[in-house]
């Protein structure tokens, strides 16, 4: 058996650096030695095996390891699918460990760790009305309603099972050169005549760019183990808890200059993480899906050693203008949040959202109110800056004012309006501006004429906002109404997003 294991992990590694990838593949019980502290896996099912005649020798634990481990000397349940045993494939009893180890991790409230390397369902065990029938979806797997945290990791060649497991999870690391599908290229070409590489149906970049299905990238093994690690430091083990808090920082953060950072000039693109890596605590932010809808950053960081949730505009692509694939990654980091009592912060620096016939066939409407539902129905707390400007309904979603925020704040420079002058006096004069003898003279003189007060001065005039701060006192102000919200005990939401599916 020992001889086997090594001759299919030898098979992948040949691959992987035919593929350019010259990786370290490891087996099922070394992942979870990477994951776990030290001496802490309890393995459970180890004597498992195929029920199938014959098959016993051939199929030790069933090609499933799992049990309970320690991560951070926290408790959890980790699962992980051993490519030594048929594939990776999923038989009856595979499958009966795979459903003890979600519904323990559920009665327990436990946070679950799937590592996963397989071929789905394991063939003929599937097969006829009665193979299938008891081999469907556990409502442990879809009835988890976020008491827990998920996070999976797509470590190899993945169809059916550790799919179905990754875009029901709240975080999905997946390793370059690998795969996550409904089915392989194999099943795909016999079914449809449809003929694609493996890394071309389902590989990290196509779910980067076209599904958002998965959270991070990783270039090996090791850095998405280390990344499964991470996002577990900032959530709190289960629903009951809050996320774990570190010390308080000491730092000199006040003394930066952030208005170095965000030109003046409205039209100038910046990089908003050089803000964020100020803003918060020393190497303290982790982006969250970060090469899908580029024009929103959604990320965990801290904040004076409290973990929060930051949602910013990127002016760096598409102006900060969101588009279809940013609400939805708004949306399910929202419910992420919420689900586990991690505060909001909003920075605005966005045109307003993208117009578009695309967005318009992709539901652009229903996608920004879905955005607006999921604020609505949130309860943690929420801060929000306008740093730059705000414009039309992006300034709701952003969680302007109206919109759940216990506080709404301002630059002394930001722009705030319905549309930019340029965009209005087009709208309601561009026609007159056309048949005019000079229309750029015509058109300067109704931006002189359309000189609406966009500054935020007027809004806080009439206490629609709630301050106007410096933009070196974010930080501390940030920080003071964290401490605001949390004197009465620990910050938690009624959880009223725990049930929302999942988009992923």
């Amino acid at each position: 058996m020992e001889r086997n294991t090594e001759i299919l992990r030898e098979k992948k590694r040949e691959a992987q650096e035919h593929r350019g990838k010259k990786q370290t593949s490891y087996s099922a019980r070394e992942r979870i030695d990477l994951l776990a502290d030290q001496g802490s896996f309890l393995e459970l099912g180890a004597l498992a095996h195929s029920p199938v005649s014959g098959m016993e020798e051939r199929t030790p634990a069933d090609g499933l390891i799992g049990g309970i481990i320690r991560v951070d000397g926290r408790e959890a349940v980790v699962q992980a699918m051993d490519i030594s045993v048929l594939s990776g494939t999923e038989g009856e009893v595979h499958l009966r460990k795979s459903e003890f180890f979600h519904s323990y991790a559920r009665k327990r409230r436990l946070p679950l760790f799937n590592l996963c390397e397989g071929g789905g369902l394991r063939m003929p065990d599937g097969m006829g009305s009665d193979g299938i029938s008891d081999k469907l979806f556990p409502s442990s797997l879809l009835d988890h309603g976020r008491e827990s945290p998920i996070m999976t990791a797509i470590l190899g060649e993945s169809y059916g099972g550790p799919t179905w497991m990754a875009v029901t999870s709240d975080f999905v690391t997946q390793v370059r050169g690998t795969s996550m599908a409904v089915a392989g290229p194999r099943m795909l070409e016999i079914a449809s005549g449809e003929v694609m590489s493996a890394e071309e149906l389902g590989g990290p970049d196509m779910h980067a760019v076209y599904t958002g299905q998965i959270d991070h990238i990783a270039e090996d093994e090791k850095e998405a183990i280390a990344a499964l690690r991470r996002f577990f430091s900032y959530m709190p083990s289960n629903a009951d808890e809050t996320p774990p808090q570190k010390p308080p920082i000491d730092s000199d953060m006040e003394h930066c200059n952030l208005e170095e950072i965000v030109p003046s000039n409205l039209r100038r693109a910046y990089d908003m993480k050089l803000l964020l890596l100020r803003l918060f605590d020393k190497d303290s932010f982790m982006n969250f899906r970060s090469f899908y809808g580029k024009a929103l950053i959604t990320g965990l960081a801290r904040l004076n050693g409290r973990v929060t949730g930051v949602i910013a505009s990127q002016p760096l692509h598409m102006a900060g203008a969101s588009g279809p694939e940013e609400c939805d990654k708004a949306v399910d980091f929202i419910c992420l949040c919420d689900s586990y009592h991690i505060p909001l912060i909003f920075l605005h620096d966005t045109p307003g959202f993208r117009i578009s016939s695309r967005a318009e066939k992709q539901k652009m409407p229903a996608k920004i109110m879905n955005w607006n539902t999921a604020l609505a129905k949130s309860s943690i707390p929420k801060f929000s800056i306008i740093i730059r400007k705000s414009v039309g309904a992006a300034y709701g979603n952003m969680c302007g004012p109206g919109m759940g925020a216990d506080v709404v704040a301002a630059w002394p420079a930001a722009e705030i309006n319905f549309t930019g002058p340029e965009v209005g006096i087009n709208v309601v004069y561009g026609k007159h501006i056309r048949k005019a003898e000079r229309p750029e003279e015509e058109r300067s003189k109704y931006l002189e004429q359309w000189n609406f007060d966009s500054s935020p001065y007027k809004a806080a005039g009439k206490f629609l906002l709630e301050d106007i701060i410096e933009p070196n006192q974010t930080r501390s102000f940030l920080m003071r109404f964290l401490e605001s919200a949390g004197a009465s005990g620990d910050l938690k939401s009624k959880r009223r997003l725990a049930d929302w599916p999942m988009s992923h």
